[in-house]
């Protein structure tokens, strides 16, 4: 899966059509090996983001979760320290 695609679905405040948008996005862009289709490509590659869009927003209105909802802000904040803990960033310094 690619990378830049994050879950949606649990969290509190619930995802935004922004963010559902941009998921859609970067799984076109992942399918069709491009981040940016040619001039004939173009109508089909937006056509194809707008229904996985809707079709993921379907999703998510209609997914069930047995766990509380998840903090945005607190998510994050792990994912920042799992990512400085393997090397991959540096800590930000203040």
């Amino acid at each position: 899966m690619c990378r830049n695609i994050h879950t949606l679905h649990n969290f509190e405040p619930a995802a935004t059509s922004e963010e559902v948008h941009a998921a859609a996005l970067q799984y076109v862009r992942k399918i069709a090996g491009t981040t940016k289709p040619s001039k004939a490509n173009q109508e089909a590659f937006d056509h194809a983001v707008h229904e996985i869009a809707h079709l993921t927003q379907h999703l998510l209105d209609d997914l069930v979760a047995t766990t509380p909802p998840k903090n945005r802000e607190e998510e994050a904040a792990k994912a920042r320290a799992r990512a400085i803990r393997s090397g991959r960033y540096a800590a930000a310094s203040a």
